[in-house]
């Protein structure tokens, strides 16, 4: 069999990933991760996943085992919106993307890799995943874990326009946000869905940041929430679409209130709601998105037709079939 390399293969949404591609068992899939001290590697331990390596041993092994790779699925980030060490960021989301994407390039691997949502900053120029330069040059990411995830689209969207795309297959997929089981290890930087839910499993009250936009009411907020299910789904998608390159929204094209999420939450536990608003923490005044919503048209142009999840279905299961088990693990 050929094999698969998932980066970031132990986190939330790479884990998820490896179970949907080993049900398949039509390749070998390898992770490369660091899984650390806490319960990370609790997402990995029901799936024979054939090798791990460790992310300083991965240009090794690639150049090892090149002959029989064919595809790279790149998760492995720095995934945290309130990292203040931009060098460090820089270094692992666009420097070692450039990299891996090189490599892919000059072997004929195809090479699918995470972006993510927050490059359209307030959301003020849309969110079009259109890989129009001068659309891209508009966008101002509120952090610098988005301008790093910009700076690679913007680089690979600029080697398209040249013919430099050696790739067999090249996709970004722009991640909205994205909830379900595995993101246990994350601490703070798990889905606000799961954070909520938390609360409301233990009896609490869900907490919801106040508004400090006259256009919203507390608790109205908007996000395009996505079930990992669905995000798997379409990850899959792109392994039986080798022909399908480019960039992508990833979302379900709808977006939610919090105080909605809250309450299908509490739906889910049958319980009443009971929401608390409180104030948002002064560093994240300026950096915060009040609407995100994907827009999904050059997907479903690409020819993916799977329906989304809902976000009251999504939750349901979530909640029931996950957060109140014993063992909470996909």
């Amino acid at each position: 069999m050929k094999t698969i390399l998932v980066t970031g293969g132990g986190g939330f949404i790479g884990s998820n990933l490896v179970s949907g591609l080993l049900a398949r068992g039509t390749h070998h899939v390898v992770v490369c991760d660091h899984f650390g001290s806490n319960d990370k590697w609790r997402n990995l331990c029901k799936h024979a996943v054939y090798e791990i390596v460790p992310p300083e041993q991965m240009f090794a092994w690639l150049d090892t085992n090149h002959k029989n790779v064919e595809m790279v699925y790149h998760l492995g980030a720095i995934s945290s919106t309130v990292e203040k060490d931009i060098d460090r960021i820089l270094e692992n989301n666009a420097a070692l993307t450039l990299k891996l994407w090189r490599w892919c390039s000059e072997r004929a691997v195809r090479f699918v890799y995470a972006s993510s949502s927050v490059i359209y900053g307030d959301g003020k120029h849309g969110f079009d995943d259109s890989i129009d330069l001068a659309y891209m040059n508009k966008l101002k990411p509120l952090s610098g874990h988005g301008w790093s995830k910009h700076l690679f689209d913007m680089h690979i969207a600029a080697a398209f326009a040249r013919g430099e795309c050696k790739t067999p297959q090249w996709m970004g997929l722009r991640l909205f946000n994205v909830y379900g089981p595995n993101e246990y290890h994350k601490g703070e930087q798990r889905s606000v869905i799961t954070k909520m839910a938390e609360q409301a499993v233990k009896g609490a009250a869900v907490r919801l940041f106040r508004s400090y936009n006259k256009e919203y009411a507390d608790g109205d907020q908007k996000r395009d929430m996505i079930y990992v299910k669905d995000v798997v789904r379409v990850m899959l998608w792109c392994l039986d679409h080798p022909e399908v390159s480019g960039i992508y929204n990833i979302g379900t094209g709808k977006a939610d209130s919090f105080n909605a999420m809250a309450k299908a939450i509490f739906s889910a536990i049958n319980k009443p709601a009971n929401i608390h608003y409180i104030d948002m923490p002064e560093d994240l005044l300026n950096k915060y998105q009040y609407f995100t919503e994907a827009n999904i048209g050059r997907l479903r142009a690409a020819g993916y037709n799977e329906p989304f999840t809902s976000l009251q279905d999504g939750i349901k299961d979530y909640v029931q079939n996950y957060l109140m088990q014993d063992d909470q693990y996909l």
